[in-house]
Formats: structure tokens, sequence, C-alpha cells
């Protein structure tokens, strides 16, 4: 299986021209542009993602291979992207720092971090896997956590995909050990993706959290130190997994009447935690359920729309839109 899947990754990340493939994506994207410079090199912002064919893609979780020989600029995204360098080393290029990721490895990307990486030889094969923040539920990630292993890949992920904050500027690096299972695991993930099928999404999701429960096992049995990221709170969560429980008829006023907080104290905690207001926070967690449905079921749109807490069907197509960029009957079109 690996060689097959080789052969497809080596089919599509022949050398790019940047300034090409810049032309091409903002044709088709809106979130992608110039946001200011590093040492003097020019800093972008890529919020969109793509396919190896460079079409848009708005699936939560999407596989790309990154091109060889090929100069890639500095750039931050609005989710966490996984780099895996399957044939060869690669080299991660920080703000103020180099990070060599050896083969098989995984590099884990916080939102809004600033990096770029260095050309790959014309050998080498690196994928990139991009994880939205409706990838997976808080439920999940929490049941990932280890109690005995406090800074662990759970830890690092919940507060990467729940707190922009939390990811700007960070890393995490996981050296698998030549860890065979991890290996093949990560390529069914990918051989899933390149060959889409009944259940292939479903499939792809639950192998991505096998791989974090993998990783968590080989960091604790090699006793890695993954880097301390500033833990968040357990009422943090706590809070979260009530708006992801409530959220379709919550108010703040019910929610700090149920922890016992002030209204606008529990206000200000969240902004301050997550770096999103409080009904930012609904909106994302209804038009990620939206989302499911869109893709799972034939229900009406305005059926939908009424599910999850929008009584105005005008007022969620806008919200939807803010949210992915594209309308409601346009992701079920590309999901569906």
């Amino acid at each position: 299986m690996i060689e097959q899947i080789l052969k497809i990754l080596r089919k599509n990340n022949s050398p790019r021209n940047w300034v090409e493939v810049f032309e091409t994506v903002k044709k088709s994207g809106n979130l992608t542009k110039k946001i200011g410079k590093v040492n003097n090199e020019p800093v972008y912002r890529f919020f969109d993602t793509y396919s190896d064919d460079l079409t848009l893609n708005s699936s939560s979780i999407s596989i790309a291979v990154q091109p060889t020989k090929s100069f890639i600029p500095f750039h931050i995204h609005d989710y966490v992207e996984i780099m895996i360098p399957l044939v060869e080393n690669c080299t991660v290029v920080m703000e103020h720092s180099e990070i060599l990721v050896k083969q098989d490895n995984l590099i884990f990307m916080g939102n809004r971090t600033i990096h770029k990486v260095k050309p790959i030889s014309e050998n080498g094969v690196v994928v990139n896997i991009a994880l939205r923040g409706s990838a997976f539920s808080l439920n999940e990630l929490d049941y990932l956590n280890s109690k005995e292993n406090g800074s662990n890949i759970s830890n690092i992920l919940f507060s990467l995909l729940s707190n922009e904050e939390f990811g700007e500027g960070r890393y995490s690096l996981f050296d698998i050990n030549h860890n065979l299972k991890i290996k093949e695991l990560v390529y069914d993930i990918i051989s899933e993706y390149y060959h889409p099928d009944i259940q292939s999404d479903q499939l792809i999701r639950l192998e991505m959290l096998i791989l974090f429960s993998r990783l968590i096992r080989q960091a604790a049995k090699d006793e890695i130190k993954v880097q301390d990221y500033r833990k968040q709170k357990n009422n943090l969560l706590s809070l979260l997994l009530y708006i992801e429980k409530n959220y379709q008829n919550i108010t703040l006023q019910k929610m700090a009447k149920h922890f016992g907080f002030n209204p606008n104290y529990l206000s200000d905690y969240l902004k301050k935690q997550t770096g999103k207001t409080f009904i930012n926070l609904v909106h994302l967690q209804r038009i990620n359920v939206a989302a499911e449905y869109l893709t799972y079921t034939t229900a009406p749109i305005e059926r939908i729309s009424n599910r999850v807490g929008y009584e105005n069907p005008s007022y969620f197509y806008k919200i939807f839109k803010k949210y992915f960029g594209i309308s409601p009957a346009e992701y079920r079109k590309q999901n569906s």
C-alpha cells in the first residue's frame, strides 16, 4: 500500500511557480492575501484550503501534498496544520528558528503561526493535513484526554482548535520513533482521502482520533516531553462543553446562572480564554452542526436552520457564509 500511495502523491507534487499559484487561488477564494512582513519577506494569509489541483476545498479535514523544488512564502492559517514528511526530511522555518522534521515524524502547527517550508528535493514527499475547528467535537477531544499524562497531544490539540490566541506562534513536533502502527495509520488516512468511498469521511475522522491516541501512547511510553502549552483550566472545557450541548436555545444569562457567574464576567472570561465572544462561540457550534446535517442528510436547509437555533433562514445563510465562505447549498453540493 505504501508504494501505491507514494506513487499517487508523486503524481501531484510537481514543482509549482508561486506567482502562478497565487493568481490561481485568488480567483477561487477570497481569504488569501498579503498581511505583513517577516525579515523583509512578505507574509500571506492562507485561510482557504485547496486540493492538489488547486480547487477550493471546504472540508473540515483536507489533505494536500507539498510541491517539490518550490518556493512557498511565509504564511498563516486559521486552522491546525499537520505536516508529515513521508520521504526524506523537511525543514520548517519559523520567525526566529528552523525546525528539522525527520521522515515519518509529525509537526503540528497552531493557527495563525507564521511559518514556511524550505523547498523539498525532487525525491521528497511531504503531506499537509488541515484540521478545521469543525473536524472534531469537544467531547471527542475531551475523551482523548489522558489524565495520567497532563501534557499530551489531546491537551494541545484541544487548545489549538478552541483558542486562536493559544495557537499563535506555537508548534508541537512528534518523533514517532519508527512506530510501524502510526506510520501505517497515516498511510491509511491518506489512502481513504485519495480513494473516497462510502463512509470515507467518517473513517478519516475516526482514524485521525486513533492517530492522536497512538501519539499519546507513544509519548508516554518513550517518556517524550511534549512542549508545555499553557494548559487551559478545566472550567473552560466545562463552559465549552455546555455551549456544545445547549447551542440551540442558549443565552448568556442562562449559562451564567447555570455556572453561578455574573453574565459580564462570563462574557469577558470566554473572550479572554478563547479569543471569541460568547455569541461567536454559539454561532460556531451551530454552523458546525448545520454542516454535518448538510453533509449527511437531505433535510431542507430551512429545517436545518431552525434545528440548530436560527428561526430566520436568511440570518442563518449570512452566518454560515461568514464562517465557511460559501452558502449552505454550495457546501452541501461540495460535500455530499
